[in-house]
């Protein structure tokens, strides 16, 4: 028989803790709320288990669920766990959709989203998504990878990556025993194949050439990759581009840091051909519609593809992104402006301390004197290059 009973718990009003006896204890609160815990100690642990408020919970039912605890820790179960089970543990796919909704807050725009919902409905949910997550083994991961891990390499490691964030949060939140053996899954596939990292890229000395083709016709996605050349900046920072973000006056353009891969503002000096462009687009604006390149429904950004495609139907194998390369390359091969302005000039991360501390300044002016050059460049052109447009 325990040392409470209804009519002591109901009148318990000092702040403390009142205990009934196996580990059960009615705790008061100052401000008069009540709740039940139970404490257990195994092999030198010690552990406390909260049951619910007082108010809700009888001290029947807490004396019925402290001794259902109790049996669990005897029997070397984990007593969250069980309550997990006992209240429902959810499908892959039910988990997942948690995990999405929860990081979904913190990415930047709805294309994570996408690749998410994609990449699980496409390669996972046929296999696992129906399973609870406690049922989900090694080998089952193992199985669908291993049908996409050479054929589709990139693919694969983004599943294998997603596949681990939703079962981190099953174990992390009590729906599994154990943690998924990621590390142990990847070592039993086969090695992928290596490839370089790199971006195709152009050689720099064919980029004026190459502007010259891109010349010959007029459209946004022409004026925007000749943009992104001059400017060496990034596909989506182009895209996304609004007339906002732009002070021709003083001939910069600030890519706010929401905008920005390393989340960081980063001030683009402007060139006489940059500005060039953007007094053409401003032409071509229609009403007060703030993207200055706009895609084919006008108010919405280009797709990510528009520019690739651009580049396709030009008979072109290189990146969007490659043209930062060539950039790289021509401050290299061809100046005698220092790396770190080239790297600011890309905004990249700076690693080291010492080179980041030195380079707390935007450096502007000289970048200015480099983006200046690098427009002046872009205007001459290779003859070697071929100039037929297709």
């Amino acid at each position: 028989m325990g040392k409470l009973s209804a009519t002591a718990v109901k009148a318990a009003k000092r702040p403390g803790r009142l205990g009934d006896g196996d580990g059960l204890f009615l705790i008061v609160q100052p401000g008069g709320g009540k709740s039940w815990m139970c404490r257990v100690q195994k092999n030198g642990h010690r552990r406390d288990f909260g049951l619910g408020s007082a108010s809700k919970v009888s001290l029947a039912t807490a004396r019925e669920r402290a001794r259902e605890i109790r049996s669990w820790v005897e029997l070397g179960l984990d007593p969250i766990f069980e309550r997990r089970k006992a209240e429902g543990i959810p499908t892959f796919r039910q988990a997942a959709a948690r995990v999405i909704a929860a990081h979904s807050k913190t990415w930047r725009n709805e294309k994570h989203g996408k690749q998410w919902h994609q990449t699980l409905e496409a390669y996972v949910f046929p296999q696992i998504g129906d399973l609870q997550v406690h049922e989900i083994t090694g080998p089952m991961i193992r199985n669908l990878l291993s049908d996409i891990w050479l054929a589709k390499p990139e693919t694969a490691r983004r599943v294998r990556q997603r596949i681990g964030t939703v079962l981190d949060w099953a174990y992390a939140s009590g729906y599994r025993e154990n943690e998924a053996p990621m590390r142990a899954i990847t070592k039993g596939l086969p090695r992928q194949p290596r490839k370089d990292g790199h971006f195709a890229a152009m050689a720099y000395s064919k980029v004026p050439s190459f502007i010259m083709k891109l010349t010959a016709r007029e459209s946004f996605s022409r004026l925007a990759l000749r943009f992104a050349i001059l400017t060496a900046a990034r596909s989506g920072e182009i895209r996304g581009a609004v007339w906002e973000e732009f002070d021709l006056d003083a001939k910069i353009w600030t890519i706010p840091a929401a905008r920005m891969k390393a989340e960081r503002e980063h001030v683009i000096p402007l060139s006489l051909p940059t500005l060039v462009i953007l007094e053409r687009c401003k032409e071509l604006r229609i009403g007060s519609r703030s993207l200055v390149f706009p895609g084919a429904r006008g108010d919405a950004p280009m797709s990510d593809m528009t520019l690739t495609k651009l580049l396709r139907e030009m008979k072109e194998s290189v990146t969007v992104h490659g043209f930062r390369s060539a950039f790289r390359d021509w401050v290299s091969e061809e100046t005698l402006y220092p790396g770190e302005i080239a790297e600011a000039a890309l905004a990249h991360r700076v690693r080291d301390k010492t080179e980041a501390a030195y380079r707390r300044g935007s450096l502007l002016e000289k970048r200015r004197k480099l983006m200046d050059e690098w427009g002046d460049y872009c205007q001459n052109v290779d003859k070697n290059y071929p100039m037929s447009d297709s």
